[in-house]
C-alpha cells in the first residue's frame, strides 16, 4: 500500500480541544478526513492547570477523529499559547571559515543554533527562532542568502519564548494520552498559516485571533513575522461578565452570547426583551438586549485596546512599517455580531472576517471552514510541511471479512492438528481485531450508557 502523507494538528484551547487529520489533495488543497472536538476542561488562558482532566479531554477528541475519519493517530503537531508567551527581536552573525564558498543551508541552521543558546529569565524556553532579513558583509535587506558569497552573515530574528513548566505539561498530557509529540507551533502563527494570504502578509497585516481565554496577536510585514504577542483576554471574559452582570448561570450567559450578543449597543431597541427559565422553579428572569449589549460592548472594548496597545508597541504609524491589510479577525471571538465595525472603529484600520476556507478543499463542510477552526487547520498545514506521517488508516472491514470465511469453510473431518493449528490462527486475528474495533464499541457502549442514564 502507498504511503499516505497524513497530517494530524491538535488544538488545545481554553474552551475546547480539536484534533484534526487531513491531507493534501492532487490540487495541493488540504482536504480533512476527521475532526473530533470535546470541551476542554483543565485549561485555564490557554494554560494547562489540572493534567488528569486534559488528558480525558485530549483523548475524547482524538477518539472522535479517529472514528469519523478511519485513521490511528501516531502523532500530533500542538499549538501553543497562553499568557506566559511573549516574543523579542534579536540579531547574530557568524563568521564563516570559507568565504570563497557560496552560502547555504548549514550556515543558516548554524546561525538559528547559536540564537537558541541564548540566555533567558528562569524558567523559560525558546519555542520558535524565526529568521526575518538577512545581512551578508554589510549589504542589508537580503531575503535569500542560500547560493551568495560573504564571510560575515548576520540576521535579525523573531524569537518566541515561553515559559518551560507549561510547554512540558503540555507535552505531558499528549504523551500520557497515547500518542507522540512531533511538533510545536505558536497558535498565533497556526492561525495565520490558515487565514491570511501571501499578499495580505507583503502589505503589512496584524491577525487577531479571539480565542476562549486569551487574545492571540500576529503582525507581517513583508512577508515577515514582526511581532507576536497574546493577550490574557478573550471569548470566556465576556460570558464572565454577562453572568455577573445578569445573575445568571453560566451555560445561559454563554448561549445569550452567542445567539442574541451585540458588539455595538445601539443596534436593540430598549423595549427588546430576553426570557431566560428559572432555575428549579424559580420566575424565569427578563433580561434587556441593550443591557446584553452594553455589558459585551464594555469588555470587547478593552480587549481590542489592549492587543491595539501591542499592535502601536509594534509601530504601524511609522510609514514603512504601515499595515495596508489592516486586521483580520479570527477565532469563536470574530463571530460576535458587529465586532469588526467596533474593531474599524477603535482601531481606524481595514478590518474582515477570516476563514479558513482558502486552503481547504473544495468539499470541506461549513462547519470546518469557521474561523473556530483556524487554528486546527493551520496546525494541520504545518504538520503537512513536516512531512508527517501521523496516522495510518484502520483496514477494519477487510479483517471483518476474512474471519466468517475462516469459521464457514472449516471442514469438520479434517485431522485434529490441522485444525487446532486454524483455530490459534483465528483467534490471533480475533485479538488484534478487539484492538483495533475496541474504539468504535466503546463509542456504542457509552451511547447506550448515556441512553440508560436519560431514560432514569
Amino acid at each position: 500500500m502507498e504511503k499516505e502523507n497524513i497530517a494530524v494538528g491538535l488544538d488545545i484551547g481554553t474552551t475546547k480541544i480539536v484534533a484534526m487529520i487531513g491531507k493534501k489533495n492532487e490540487y495541493g488543497k488540504l482536504e480533512i478526513l476527521g475532526v473530533g472536538k470535546s470541551k476542554s476542561l483543565g485549561v485555564a488562558r490557554g494554560v494547562v492547570n489540572n493534567i488528569t482532566q486534559t488528558i480525558q479531554s485530549i483523548q475524547q477528541a482524538v477518539l472522535e477523529a479517529e472514528n469519523n475519519s478511519g485513521y490511528k493517530i501516531n502523532d500530533v503537531v500542538v499549538g501553543i499559547a497562553g499568557q506566559h508567551i511573549r516574543s523579542i527581536q534579536h540579531t547574530d552573525y557568524v563568521i564563516r571559515a570559507n568565504p570563497e564558498e557560496v552560502i547555504n543551508g548549514k550556515d543558516i541552521q548554524l546561525l538559528i543554533d547559536q540564537v537558541n543558546k541564548l540566555a533567558m529569565l528562569p524558567g523559560e524556553e525558546i519555542i520558535h527562532v524565526l529568521p526575518q532579513e538577512f545581512k551578508i558583509d554589510g549589504q542589508s535587506e537580503i531575503k535569500e542568502p542560500i547560493g551568495m558569497y560573504g564571510g560575515r552573515l548576520e540576521a535579525s530574528f523573531h524569537v518566541v519564548v515561553g515559559q518551560a513548566s507549561s510547554i512540558r505539561n503540555v507535552g505531558r498530557c499528549i504523551q500520557n494520552s497515547g500518542i507522540e509529540l512531533s511538533g510545536l507551533t505558536l497558535e498565533p502563527l497556526a492561525s495565520a498559516d490558515a487565514v491570511l494570504s501571501q499578499e495580505e502578509k507583503e502589505a503589512g497585516v496584524a491577525l487577531i485571533d479571539i480565542g476562549g481565554g486569551t487574545t492571540d496577536l500576529a503582525i507581517f510585514k513583508d512577508g515577515i513575522i514582526r511581532h507576536t504577542a497574546v493577550v490574557p483576554f478573550g471569548g470566556n471574559v465576556i460570558t464572565d461578565d454577562i453572568k455577573e452582570g445578569c445573575s445568571i448561570i453560566e451555560k445561559q450567559a454563554e448561549l445569550l452570547k452567542t445567539k442574541f450578543g451585540s458588539a455595538w449597543p445601539g443596534e436593540n431597541k430598549d423595549n427588546e426583551i430576553v426570557s431566560i427559565p428559572g432555575l428549579r422553579g424559580r420566575d424565569p428572569k427578563e433580561i434587556s438586549l441593550k443591557n446584553l449589549s452594553k455589558i459585551i460592548h464594555a469588555r470587547v472594548v478593552e480587549i481590542i485596546e489592549q492587543v491595539f496597545t501591542e499592535v502601536k508597541a509594534y509601530g504601524h504609524e511609522d510609514p514603512r512599517k504601515k499595515l495596508i491589510a489592516g486586521i483580520v479577525l479570527t477565532g469563536g471571538g470574530s463571530q460576535l455580531k458587529h465586532i469588526k465595525q467596533l474593531v474599524e472603529y477603535i482601531t481606524g484600520m481595514d478590518t474582515r472576517i477570516g476563514y479558513p476556507n482558502e486552503h481547504l478543499a473544495g468539499n470541506s463542510s461549513e462547519e470546518i471552514s469557521s474561523p473556530l477552526y483556524a487554528t486546527a487547520v493551520g496546525l494541520v498545514m504545518n504538520s503537512i510541511q513536516n512531512n508527517s506521517n501521523s496516522a495510518y488508516k484502520i483496514e477494519l472491514k477487510e479483517v471483518e471479512k476474512e474471519i466468517p470465511k475462516q469459521v464457514i469453510q472449516q471442514p469438520v473431518f479434517e485431522p485434529i492438528a490441522e485444525v487446532h493449528n486454524e483455530v490459534e490462527e483465528i483467534k490471533v486475528e480475533t485479538e488484534t481485531e478487539k484492538k483495533i474495533r475496541g474504539s468504535f464499541f466503546d463509542r456504542y457502549v457509552e451511547k447506550i450508557k448515556d441512553f440508560l442514564d436519560n431514560a432514569e
